[in-house]
C-alpha cells in the first residue's frame, strides 16, 4: 500500500523570499584564494642602469625585480635561491602584515637567520588587503645594491575601488651611487668617519642618464660610462589620450627624499600604503624612502607630443641631476624627448609645503578606521647622532640599536634571555632642558640591542622628535617604517613636542593609516597602533645609512601566541642547536 505524502502548504510570500535566497547565493561572486609562486635567482651582475656600468643584485637578471602580482586573500609563495656566493641575504615584504607568519617578515637579526651563499629558502604568506607595497633586501645595505621590487594588491572579485580608471602603472623610484655598498659601509664604519655623499643618479623603474662628461677621458671610470647603452634609455609611460591611469609611486631610495612631477598634468592622490585617501589633487608629489602612493593621471593635454616624467631631490640640498623618463602620448614614438625643459619641482628646502602636503592626506568617506581615542602607552623617540669611542652614529635616545646574533623571534620563544641585552631601553628623554636646534655634544653615547616590550592588544602611541644633528644648522628627514603594522598617522608639527598641549590637535575623526612616515626636520610626527600581531617587529628609519648606523628600535608583543617556528629561518647563533642533522 502506497501512502501519499503531502507537502505542508507554505504562504506565498514565504516561498518568494526562499526563491530569492537561493537566487541571491547564485549571482554572489565567488572568492577563491589563490597560492602565488615564484621562484627567484638572486645574484650578482653587470648593469648600465644610469650609463655607468656596475655590478648591480638582480632578481632573475632583473633590478627592479620582478612584480609580485596578487588578489587580496591570496598566498604568495616565493622560492629564493642565493647565488650571491659570498653574502647572505634576506627579502623584506615591505606593508605585508604577516599575520600569523612573523617568521616571514624577513629581517636579519629580527625574525630571521640569513639565507647562506647557495642556499634556498621559501618565504610563504598571505597579502591580507589590496594596494600598493614593496620588496626589498634586508641585509646589511643590499636594499642599495638593487635587490627591490614592487607588490601588487588588487581587491577581490565582485569588489569595486572607490575610483575609476583605464589602466594600472607601478614604479618604482630609486637613487643610484657608483660606488659599492660596501665601499660605503667601509666609510660609514671608519675612523674618522665617512659619509656616503649624494647619489650620482635618481632612476625611474631602474634607469636614469648619469653625464659621462663629468668623468676624465683618461681615467677608468669613464671607459665604465656609455650613454648610447640601451639600458639606460630613459624608461616611458605610454598613455591613450583621453584615458585615466592609476599611477602607483614607491619610493625605495637609499637616501633621497624625492618629488615627483609628470610636466603639464596635475594628479590626484587616491591611496597610500594600502589605505584610501580623501581624493586631493596637486602638481607634484612628495615621496620618501619606503613609502607608496597612487595617484590617477588623465592623459588629457596635447597629444602630438610627449612629456617628461620628473624626480627631483628634497629635503637636503640637491647635488644629484634630475631624474628623467617620458610621458608618452600614443601613437607618438616613445623614445621621442620631449622639447621642453624638465620640471624642478617643489623648492628643496620649502619645510611649509613639504609638511603641508604631510597634513593633507586623510582617510576616504566610507573607509575611515578611527583610531582608539587614547592610548595605553606613550614612546618618545629623539632622533640624534652620537659617536661612541670615536666612530659616529645614529641613535634614537642617544642609544644606537645593534642587532644581536641570534634572532629576537627565536630567542623569545626559546627564552633565551643571555643572547640580548633584557634590559629596558629609554621610553623618553630629558625633554624640558633639550635644545632641538642646538649640536649636541653626544661624544660618549651607548649601543644597545635591548627591545621594548609591548602589552599584547594596548593602544601604543609613539612621538618621533627630531633634532639637530652632529653638523650645525643640520636636521635630517627620516621616513621611518613599522614592520607587522599600520599606524595611525595623528598629527605633526615644528618644533618641540609639547605633551600637554599637541595631543589636543590630534586628528582622531580621519587620520589616514600607513606603514612608512617622514619625520621633518625639527619637527615632530605622532602615530598611534594596535599591539595586536604576535611576533617581534622592527621600527627603523628607512634610509640606508641611518638603520645601518644604529637609528631603530624593536618592539615585541604576543611572542606566546607565535606558533611553532620553521627550522628554516634557524642556522645562526644559539640557533644552531635547534637543527637536527
Amino acid at each position: 500500500m502506497i501512502i501519499p505524502f503531502h507537502y505542508p502548504r507554505l504562504p506565498l510570500g514565504f516561498l518568494l523570499l526562499i526563491t530569492l535566497f537561493l537566487v541571491s547565493l547564485l549571482t554572489l561572486p565567488t572568492v577563491e584564494a589563490r597560492i602565488r609562486h615564484y621562484k627567484w635567482e638572486v645574484k650578482y651582475e653587470y648593469k648600465s642602469q644610469d650609463c655607468y656600468k656596475k655590478l648591480v643584485i638582480t632578481i632573475n637578471g632583473k633590478t627592479p625585480g620582478p612584480s609580485i602580482i596578487a588578489q587580496q586573500g591570496d598566498t604568495v609563495v616565493v622560492e629564493l635561491k642565493n647565488s650571491l656566493l659570498t653574502e647572505n641575504v634576506a627579502i623584506h615584504w615591505h606593508g605585508i602584515r604577516q599575520i600569523g607568519t612573523p617568521w616571514s617578515d624577513g629581517t636579519e637579526g629580527v625574525t630571521q637567520c640569513p639565507i647562506l651563499p647557495g642556499e634556498t629558502h621559501t618565504y610563504k604568506y598571505v597579502v591580507d588587503k589590496p594596494g600598493t607595497y614593496l620588496y626589498h633586501a634586508h641585509y646589511g645595505m643590499q636594499r642599495a645594491a638593487g635587490l627591490y621590487g614592487s607588490i601588487r594588491v588588487s581587491v577581490p572579485d565582485g569588489v569595486a575601488v572607490p575610483f575609476s580608471y583605464d589602466y594600472d602603472r607601478s614604479i618604482i623610484l630609486t637613487d643610484l651611487y657608483h660606488n659599492s655598498t660596501y665601499e660605503q659601509a667601509t666609510g660609514l664604519s671608519s675612523k674618522p668617519f665617512v659619509w656616503v655623499g649624494e647619489p650620482q643618479s635618481l632612476l625611474i623603474q631602474g634607469r636614469g642618464r648619469y653625464n659621462c662628461s663629468l668623468l676624465s677621458s683618461s681615467s677608468l671610470e669613464a671607459g665604465l660610462c656609455n650613454t648610447t647603452n640601451p639600458e639606460c634609455s630613459p624608461y616611458f609611460i605610454t598613455v591613450v589620450p583621453g584615458k585615466t591611469y592609476r599611477l602607483r609611486i614607491s619610493s625605495l631610495t637609499s637616501l633621497s627624499a624625492l618629488n615627483f612631477e609628470i610636466e603639464g598634468h596635475n594628479m590626484t592622490v587616491v591611496e597610500t600604503d594600502g589605505h584610501y585617501v580623501e581624493p586631493f589633487v596637486i602638481k607634484n608629489l612628495n615621496i620618501y624612502s619606503g613609502e607608496t602612493y597612487s595617484v590617477l593621471v588623465k592623459a588629457d593635454q596635447d597629444s602630438s607630443r610627449n612629456y617628461w616624467a620628473a624626480v627631483n631631490v628634497i629635503s637636503r640640498k640637491p647635488q644629484t641631476p634630475t631624474g628623467l623618463a617620458i610621458f608618452n602620448y600614443y601613437p607618438n614614438h616613445p623614445r621621442r624627448s620631449p622639447t621642453t625643459t624638465p620640471p624642478t619641482g617643489s623648492l628643496w628646502n620649502d619645510s611649509d609645503y613639504l609638511l603641508a602636503q604631510s597634513l593633507a592626506i586623510k582617510a576616504r568617506q566610507g573607509y575611515i578606521e578611527p583610531p582608539p581615542l587614547t592610548s595605553d602607552r606613550v614612546i618618545t623617540f629623539l632622533n640624534t647622532q652620537n659617536q661612541i669611542d670615536g666612530y659616529r652614529k645614529w641613535a634614537v635616545n642617544n642609544v644606537s640599536f645593534t642587532l644581536p646574533n641570534t634572532p629576537y623571534l627565536i630567542a623569545l620563544k626559546q627564552n633565551w634571555t643571555h643572547v640580548f641585552d633584557q634590559s629596558s631601553p629609554p621610553e623618553n628623554y630629558d625633554s624640558a632642558n633639550y635644545d632641538i636646534y642646538s649640536t649636541p655634544k653626544n661624544f660618549n653615547a651607548t649601543s644597545s640591542n635591548a627591545i621594548y616590550r609591548l602589552k599584547f592588544n594596548s593602544t601604543v602611541d609613539v612621538i618621533l622628535q627630531n633634532g639637530n644633528t652632529m653638523i650645525d644648522n643640520n636636521s635630517e628627514t627620516h621616513p621611518w617604517h613599522l614592520h607587522g603594522h599600520d599606524f595611525w598617522v595623528l598629527s605633526y608639527g615644528k618644533g618641540k613636542f609639547d605633551s600637554v598641549n599637541d595631543p589636543k590637535k590630534y586628528n582622531l575623526v580621519n587620520p589616514i593609516k600607513k606603514n612608512t612616515v617622514p619625520l621633518h626636520s625639527y619637527g615632530w610626527t605622532a602615530l598611534r597602533f594596535r599591539a595586536n600581531n604576535p611576533g617581534v617587529w622592527a621600527f627603523h628609519c628607512h634610509i640606508e645609512p641611518h638603520f645601518y648606523m644604529g637609528m631603530g628600535v624593536v618592539f615585541e608583543e604576543g611572542v606566546e601566541k607565535v606558533g611553532k617556528l620553521p627550522t628554516s629561518i634557524m642556522g645562526c647563533g644559539e640557533t644552531k642547536s635547534l637543527i637536527r642533522p
